[in-house]
């Protein structure tokens, strides 16, 4: 049985009639008779009662009429789903990013996404850097949202935006006038750090501090940019952190430009250099008009 003889079929029961079923189907008369005799042959069922006035269904015709549409019906939308995972319209996101990320444009992301592609699952993956590369490599996630570019055989990363690390200051620090500062103008504060251990980032960071004689001056460890922010607002010493992530915290803080050469200022996607997932190149390219004009 092919999908073809039931086209035919369906048509034939819509009509009643071989010569205007035929024209329908755009082929000719002989080989629709040829095709419905073979499906009748093959389902050992007679279909259609025909005679020189008329054609009409048999009581098994009707019957196998429903199922028919309802299979064609199903082929129908399993073309339209398949096409719409190949061209990314539909399919799965698997995104791994830490806690930072839902305070810069990331959010903005997603939205606009499930906006223009509905059919596609984002799931969001909360873990530490380190964590999100081991699941990308391992195939439980698609992609990491990371500050620190990954480049290596297996790896691949692409520049999403900017991101800046700037000092955060409780709000009555003695730099809070100040717009920019150079790290020696903070030798003398308590520094809210990172976790060495759970990411790139953190480890340039505190390498950063340690070139520049501040490795001493470590008032708290945490593992999450909103957990410095949260302790530098309450006053516990200062910290250096990405841009987007201090919005908001508004008043709360105060934020100071640093030097270019402070830490990573760009967000990447890492992904695997095999990965052929149709969804996330669309989610990339949504990532790429964010990129833009990122929003704060």
């Amino acid at each position: 049985m092919e999908i073809r003889q039931l086209r035919y079929f369906a048509v034939l029961a819509e009509e009643l009639n071989f010569t205007r079923a035929a024209a329908r189907l755009h082929i000719s008369q002989p080989p629709l008779s040829l095709q419905i005799a073979q499906l009748e042959r093959e389902l050992e069922v007679r279909l259609f009662d025909r005679t020189n006035r008329r054609v009409t269904l048999t009581e098994a015709g009707a019957a196998f009429l429903n199922d028919v549409r309802a299979t064609l019906a199903g082929l129908k939308d399993a073309t339209v789903r398949a096409r719409a995972v190949d061209q990314g319209r539909a399919g799965r996101v698997e995104i791994g990013l830490s806690g930072s990320h839902f305070l810069g444009p990331v959010p903005a992301l997603i939205a606009r996404h499930a906006q223009t592609h509905p059919q596609v699952s984002v799931l969001l993956n909360e873990m530490n850097p380190a964590a999100q590369l081991d699941a990308v490599r391992g195939h439980r996630i698609d992609v990491s949202i990371s500050r620190t570019a990954v480049d290596d055989d297996e790896l691949q990363s692409l520049a999403l935006w900017p991101d800046p690390v700037v000092a955060a200051l409780p709000p009555g620090h003695r730099l809070a006038g100040r717009k920019r500062l150079a790290l020696a103008d903070l030798r003398q504060d308590a520094f809210v750090m990172l976790r060495t251990e759970t990411s790139a980032f953190a480890r340039e960071l505190a390498d950063t501090c340690a070139r520049a004689g501040l490795a001493q001056s470590v008032a708290q460890r945490v593992a999450e940019v909103p957990a410095q922010l949260a302790l530098v607002a309450a006053g516990l010493g200062v910290a250096l952190v990405p841009a987007s992530a201090c919005g908001h915290f508004g008043a709360r803080i105060v934020v100071c430009a640093l030097p270019a050469a402070v830490g990573s200022g760009t967000v990447y996607a890492v992904t695997r250099r095999d990965d052929g997932n149709r969804a996330l190149q669309a989610f990339l390219r949504t990532a790429a008009q964010i990129a833009a004009r990122p929003p704060r």
